[in-house]
């Protein structure tokens, strides 16, 4: 959720919602800021208008942690996609090596 809110804080300050600001205000918490998990947040927020989902989220009273929840969703989808194309490599590298 750490990586949803440093999106959120630089929304809010007007601010590129980059990789490099993400991880600087995930470091600026006193958390290891990950990499895989940043690109992904990135790639997840790419076509979103964040404005829209936190009003389309505040208009749902009876799931509050809609948004947010759906975008982890979608970096834990990421981290699962990048973990496979990380294994499949692995594999073929042992055809070659």
């Amino acid at each position: 959720m750490e990586y949803i809110y440093a999106a959120m804080i630089l929304h809010s300050a007007e601010k590129d919602i980059n990789e490099e600001n993400v991880k600087s205000i995930i470091e600026a918490a006193g958390i290891e800021a990950d990499e895989a998990r940043i690109k992904a947040l990135i790639a997840a927020l790419e076509d979103v208008d964040i404005d829209e989902a936190m009003e389309t989220t505040a208009m749902a009273a009876a799931a509050p942690a809609a948004a947010p929840a759906a975008a982890e969703a979608a970096v834990e989808e990421e981290e699962e996609e990048e973990a496979s194309e990380e294994e499949a490599m692995a594999g073929l590298g042992a055809l070659f090596g």
